[in-house]
């Protein structure tokens, strides 16, 4: 049953890492012809769209105001940095290199929590943060022929990603999931919208707009909701692993979808991304399984 368990969780963490690259895939075609904070208010819409009908289904309408606790508006003001630097460089950039990029977030948690709130991270893990930082600067490659200036964009997203997730930690333990995924919506459409009118050409949008944002919408619930499965059904040592299933995913869209193929040290930067984080989330799993044996010592 156990592994049953497991097994589902794996599975789950692989359709949402899969769905979510779907999404930004959805997006990056919509770039083609369309300013990319209007994208984002147009796939708000779309996945607000998605979201309400599933609150309603599911009864938690009544939880709805717990979106706007100021633990979750900071948490969602957080992903709002990180989806506008990322957006901003997914115009720009191969959509392997911007997530490998973006994959270095867990390692810069560990950093954050060392920094912020005094835990003890070790030597080991911050020279892992250091691996995993030299990692995504042979993918944004700066100064090199195949590099790109919105490459720091990239590392802002991470950044933001790593203080959305610290600040998870300040959240109410029973606010719903779904509670917070509206709010994240709401919060980064609505500050899309503010971007768009304030720096942005608005374009009319299209029907080939309209059916991306609608699908991009419907692979980000899917992402959102199989993520929140995945980590209900499995233990997080089990699951967190299969995060790094996101760069596969994306060098797959990249490849398919952009005829876009990293460079070799790009993809020897992405492997050491990898390692890193895969190190960092071994050690965390022994940690945890250590930490009852010594209590009933």
């Amino acid at each position: 049953m156990a592994l049953s368990k497991n097994l589902r969780g794996i599975v789950a963490i692989l359709v949402a890492t899969g769905s979510f690259v779907a999404n930004d895939t959805c997006m990056k075609l919509a770039l083609e012809d369309a300013p990319p904070f209007q994208v984002l208010v147009m796939r708000g819409i779309a996945a607000i769209v998605w979201c309400l009908p599933v609150i309603f289904a599911l009864g938690l309408i009544r939880e709805l105001p717990k979106a706007f606790n100021p633990w979750v508006l900071l948490r969602s003001a957080s992903e709002l940095v990180a989806i506008l630097a990322f957006i901003t460089a997914l115009a720009k950039m191969p959509i392997a290199d911007l997530t490998a990029i973006a994959q270095i977030s867990p390692l810069v948690v560990l950093l954050g929590m060392w920094v912020f709130f005094g835990e003890k991270v070790g030597g080991f893990r911050l020279f892992l943060v250091g691996l995993g930082i030299t990692g995504a600067l042979m993918v944004a490659q700066p100064g090199g022929i195949a590099s790109s200036p919105f490459a720091i964009f990239g590392f802002l997203t991470a950044v933001g990603a790593a203080f959305r997730d610290i600040l998870s930690r300040k959240v109410p333990a029973r606010t719903p999931a779904l509670a917070v995924t509206f709010s994240t919506l709401f919060i980064v459409m609505t500050g899309a919208l503010i971007m768009s009118l304030t720096f942005e050409d608005m374009v009319q949008p299209t029907f080939r707009h309209a059916w991306l944002m609608f699908i991009a919408g419907f692979f980000l619930m899917c992402g959102h909701s199989f993520i929140y499965m995945a980590y209900r059904m499995s233990p997080a040592r089990v699951v967190a692993p299969f995060n790094y299933a996101f760069m596969i995913w994306a060098g797959i869209s990249g490849v398919l979808v952009f005829g876009q193929i990293p460079n070799t040290l790009a993809i020897a930067g992405m492997a050491l991304i990898m390692a890193a984080g895969l190190a960092v989330v071994f050690l965390e799993g022994r940690s945890r399984q250590a930490a009852p044996a010594v209590a009933e010592i």
